[in-house]
């Protein structure tokens, strides 16, 4: 696709958008838009206003044409003057001159909050907090549509990229048996020093060298490299946080709750994911899972990059394209494709552009609520604890595991979507193993993402 092509009749037409939250991920969509005709950042809005005039300094915008505003009047004035404006409350943007919202807040009740007031504004809407998109995105573009705008998820992030892949395939005739990401951190073995390192944790493992190589036997390696790696992290939240929102735009789902997350080298993927009875780790076919990319310290990572493993159906094409370099399982039934790299907001307005040039969002335009994000007791728990945040980073609960399971309406005593969950009390005491429903927590008072999660199921 010949981006140039693409976009070139809309080059007559500025994009102006807001963006709600300038954490890294708004950092660098702000740095990067500076550097493209058309396309303006007018309004940034953060908890800290001077984190967001230094992203637009830093951007290269100048001192004194960047306005703090506190009022839907104040921003107008600034932005007819041409000035950036920069605030700590989003809820200005209303009557403002804007085509698009990057909702960057990531947290899940302020991404709703922010999602509620662009869509109300008849703004598109670009959903960068998954936390939110996993429990409330199927209504929230249910409201776009019913606007007249969209929702869009953003390149730069993995979901949006892997359905742009996913798609890309599925056009070309392509039978996608399994789809998914690298983890966000590669597992690096140094042969040298006989370590494995991950997110700046480095350990010496025995015998790696031997696990390295494999036995040939995928399920067995899978099952061996996971218990000589126990000392790490199998899997986290927003693997599968981001996973379930690519389910609610395909038709993929989860072979398993959990995933499998299995450690493989990047060649070993078509081996990997393959039927039980081809000797890889799937129950079934047409699933959504996560890897654990391995690989060596002079190697390119794949940390957080997407894939797709396609059915070859014998097709001699694929024999040429083995010998091009490109990965094929060893019976050569299955191929993969991938993109092994996301660049957080470097790659969000192409997302925007299209949205607002083309009408077309980068997700589906037919969302469903295939999915939920769970919660299940990893520990036992008191009645009065808090499901807190613990790893902020991650967005992660220590003492809950995740699992994708089938939707579910909540209702007063149903499993509770793992952000919902989030930040609230318990009620009673919750026993290891047991999933998280929502008698067991106090409901929030006045929390958009719950009324907004109420709605969703009032219209299913």
């Amino acid at each position: 696709m010949n981006y140039h092509n693409l976009f070139a009749s809309f080059h007559d037409r500025q994009i102006h958008t807001a963006l709600i939250g300038a954490g890294q991920f708004g950092e660098t969509f702000i740095r990067q838009s500076s550097r493209i005709p058309h396309f303006n950042v007018d309004f940034v809005c953060d908890i800290d206003p001077e984190r967001a005039k230094a992203a637009l300094l830093a951007s290269g915008a100048e001192a004194d044409n960047i306005a703090y505003a506190d009022s839907t009047k104040q921003a107008s004035t600034a932005l007819q003057s041409g000035a950036k404006v920069v605030t700590d409350d989003f809820s200005i943007i209303k009557g403002l001159a804007l085509d698009c919202v990057v909702e960057a807040t990531g947290n899940p009740e302020a991404a709703a909050q922010v999602a509620e007031t662009a869509l109300d504004c008849g703004f598109h809407l670009a959903m960068i907090t998954k936390e939110a998109d996993i429990v409330i995105g199927p209504y929230l573009h249910q409201k776009a549509k019913a606007a007249g705008v969209h929702v869009t998820p953003a390149h730069g992030d993995q979901p949006s990229l892997l359905i742009a892949l996913i798609s890309w395939v599925e056009t070309l005739g392509m039978k996608v048996i399994a789809a998914g990401k690298s983890s966000e951190y590669d597992f690096v073995f140094d042969p040298a020093g006989k370590t494995v390192s991950w997110r700046g944790q480095t350990q010496i493992i025995d015998q790696f060298d031997r696990l390295w190589q494999g036995t040939g036997n995928m399920a067995d390696d899978v099952r061996i490299r996971a218990e000589a790696l126990s000392c790490f992290p199998q899997r986290t939240v927003p693997d599968l946080c981001e996973m379930g929102i690519v389910c609610n735009h395909t038709a993929l789902r989860p072979d398993t709750p959990g995933f499998h997350a299995p450690h493989a080298k990047t060649i070993e993927l078509c081996d990997v994911m393959a039927d039980t009875s081809d000797g890889g780790i799937l129950g079934h076919t047409g699933v959504i899972d996560v890897f654990n990319c391995m690989r060596r310290i002079d190697e390119q990572s794949f940390g957080g990059g997407v894939f797709v493993i396609v059915d070859t159906e014998n097709d001699a094409s694929w024999e040429v394209l083995a010998e091009k370099g490109i990965c094929v399982s060893t019976d050569g039934r299955r191929g993969l494709l991938y993109n092994p790299s996301h660049l957080l907001g470097l790659e969000a307005p192409i997302s925007i552009m299209s949205t607002v040039w083309l009408d077309q969002p980068t997700g589906s335009q037919h969302i469903g609520h295939h999915v939920d994000l769970h919660a299940v007791a990893a520990r036992d728990w008191q009645a009065g604890e808090v499901l807190a945040i613990t790893d902020h980073h991650h967005h992660e609960i220590a003492g809950l595991t995740p699992q994708l399971r089938d939707a579910a309406k909540i209702g007063t005593s149903g499993a509770l979507p793992y952000y919902m969950a989030a930040e609230n009390r318990l009620v009673c005491d919750v026993r290891q193993g047991q999933i998280i429903t929502a008698d067991m927590v106090e409901r929030p008072e006045d929390s958009t993402l719950w009324r907004l999660r109420g709605e969703m199921e009032a219209c299913l």
